[in-house]
């Protein structure tokens, strides 16, 4: 059951998400380093990129549900301690077979983490203030890409030895957070079935079925953005400006994961379709004032498209995650959250691989066009989308009727007397859920 002091693992569990966060992207702005050092080609950057990214799509499809079954804190503590010696592993790293080891030991750690870190903020949801835990698995991501990029990109800058110091920093920082999550309480009751749970599998709570694939496209398109500049952005601005700082390559990435914090707070009040639709509308201005930045070999130009994706990002993450976990039952949460990650994670990966392909192959000016023109289809996919579950929302909500007439109740009501009825948890997003979830899912909400 939840625990009745719930800000301190609240807060631990956020914790735990920017830190995994975090370690994810603290190699961004070590990229060109490693190409120095070990005259790496584009093509094995990504490769490098989505070692990570598809190991951690191994352990969300096996293990996206394992801390629904043992508790979210036996999986937190393991994933944490393995990703401390992934980390030890990337301090190690003397070519780029080490690189992918260390990247894939921390890709299947953060997989089975980021489940059960998320599963837990949501229990720990405070009755009074429900959607924190969304905004929560929206906001700490994007909080710890930044955070990993900006500590990694000063010590590169002012720290001896920055390959080695910012792995075994974080390293300590995870080995700290294991030992609190071990003496937290658990947010959950197990039962029986985890063997079976490892089972791959992508699952999605059906009451989250039809607002999953509705806002898809959107995912899609924004977390195939913040691919390109976690893994090709260095290089990027290297192509716009030559005589850039290194320091440059790494902060272009971390703009865009500021940006998108911010605006996944500053979104928050807004109504999940509402903040999804303004982030699908970004996105294409986002890759048409980067590719005017490559054209006109202005770096401003770069870093102002690199805000405008984090907003992209920002808004669309914070926007379809509300819009998923508005209906999910506790016992599905690790399971529905596994998969929105899995989704995400193809579409940061692979069409960063794809990127680096056509990179080798016809250069990264020509792989940027190909990679803007995808992004951009896949956002105006999901306005089209979503702009039509808004209208059917609209046609199939009929007007509230007042009195016996509505079928609310019995009584006799005196004329001129208007009747409130009580007023529930959701009720501002009942027509929104009828509209993705049908008829019958509304029926079985109400008779639950």
């Amino acid at each position: 059951m939840p625990p009745t002091g719930k800000r301190p693992p609240f807060a631990l569990n956020a914790s735990v998400l920017v830190t995994l966060l975090a370690a994810s992207s603290a190699p961004t702005p070590l990229y060109p380093v490693y190409q120095d050092r070990w005259g790496l080609s584009a093509l094995s950057v990504t490769v490098v990129f989505s070692a990570y990214t598809l190991a951690l799509l191994v352990a969300l499809l096996t293990t996206g549900a394992l801390s629904d079954h043992l508790g979210r804190r036996p999986v937190l503590v393991g994933s944490l301690v393995l990703e401390a010696v992934a980390m030890a592993v990337l301090a190690s790293a003397d070519g780029a077979g080490t690189l992918i080891a260390g990247r894939v030991l921390q890709g299947l750690a953060t997989g089975a983490a980021t489940s059960a870190a998320g599963a837990a903020l949501v229990d720990l949801d405070p009755p009074g203030r429900p959607g924190r835990s969304a905004l929560t698995n929206s906001i700490a991501p994007a909080a710890g890409m930044a955070a990993g990029v900006l500590a990694a990109t000063l010590l590169i800058r002012y720290a001896p030895g920055p390959t080695v110091t910012v792995y075994l920093t974080l390293a300590l920082v995870l080995l700290l957070q294991a030992a609190a999550v071990a003496l937290s309480p658990e947010t959950t009751r197990p039962h029986p079935g985890a063997w079976r749970s490892l089972r791959p599998r992508v699952a999605v709570s059906p009451p989250a079925r039809r607002a999953f694939l509705t806002g898809g496209a959107g995912v899609v398109a924004v977390w195939a953005l913040g691919g390109f500049y976690s893994s090709l952005g260095p290089a990027f601005v290297r192509l716009v400006s030559p005589d850039a700082p290194q320091a440059a390559g790494g902060m272009v990435f971390f703009t865009l994961s500021l940006s998108a914090a911010v605006t996944v707070w500053t979104t928050r009040a807004l109504h999940p379709v509402t903040a999804t639709l303004l982030g699908c509308v970004a996105v294409p201005a986002a890759v048409a004032l980067s590719l005017a930045g490559m054209h006109l070999v202005s770096l401003p130009a770069v870093f102002a498209a690199a805000l405008l994706a984090g907003v992209a990002f920002g808004a669309v993450a914070q926007g379809s995650m509300r819009m998923v976990l508005a209906r999910v039952p506790r016992s599905d949460r690790g399971t529905t959250l596994a998969a929105y990650y899995v989704l995400s994670y193809l579409a940061m990966s692979l069409p960063a691989v794809g990127a680096g392909v056509l990179t080798q192959s016809y250069g990264l000016r020509t792989a940027a066009h190909l990679y803007a023109a995808l992004v951009a289809l896949l956002a105006t996919a999901a306005l089209l989308t979503l702009t039509l579950a808004v209208i059917r929302t609209r046609t199939r909500t009929p007007a509230r009727a007042v009195g016996p007439a509505a079928g609310s109740s019995g009584r006799r009501v005196r004329s001129g007397q208007a009747v409130a009825a009580p007023a529930r948890c959701g009720d501002t997003l009942e027509p929104w859920h009828r509209a993705m979830n049908g008829p019958r899912a509304t029926r079985e909400r109400a008779r639950a």
